[in-house]
């Protein structure tokens, strides 16, 4: 019975934690993203899009982040081609809301809780800006291998990190940590 307790108390935890932490995402997207007048990206898309340009730029790309005209996402550009383009899906907020309602709900005391949280949110944070700069490069060079490269590898980067950020929290960190 303990162990069917155990598994109510963390999916509640789970649920909670996330549909408090994505209706308070969803608040801000609608007073941060503009479609009416024209397209404006979210705050937080934006910024993630100028500093993948900046990291492009770091490694000696030429590349823009511009606005999208037609929707609500920012262009990427190298040599002033059109290469890719950030979404709201694409910012890592969505991500690392997962991750954070896993890392409450496995939790383990509230200081590691909190600290874990908040540097597996930047750690997840950087390595999504330099998965967008890798994915334009690679369309850049391999245009033909967009699919592969945005559905398979693109997504294979993040949701690696953040499994082996959980399985580090469980092990390591969380009371149900091995003993």
């Amino acid at each position: 019975m303990k162990k069917h307790k155990n598994i109510v108390i963390f999916l509640i935890k789970f649920f909670v934690v996330y549909f408090a932490l994505v209706t308070i995402y969803n608040s801000y997207l609608q007073t941060s993203q503009q479609k009416i007048g024209g397209f404006k990206a979210s705050s937080i898309t934006t910024i993630v899009a100028e500093q993948t340009e900046t990291l492009l730029e770091f490694f000696g790309y030429h590349a823009d982040a511009l606005q999208h005209e037609e929707e609500l996402s920012v262009k990427l550009l190298i040599d002033n081609l059109f290469v890719a383009k950030v979404i709201e899906g694409c910012n890592s907020i969505s991500i690392i809301i997962l991750f954070i309602s896993f890392i409450v709900a496995f939790s383990g005391s509230i200081k590691a809780t909190i600290i874990f949280s908040v540097l597996g949110s930047i750690f997840i944070y950087i390595i999504n800006v330099f998965r967008i700069a890798f994915l334009t490069v690679m369309i850049f060079k391999y245009p033909k291998q967009q699919e592969f490269l945005h559905n398979l590898v693109f997504p294979a980067i993040i949701y690696g990190t953040i499994f082996l950020l959980w399985v580090l929290w469980v092990n390591k960190f969380s009371n149900h940590k091995k003993r």
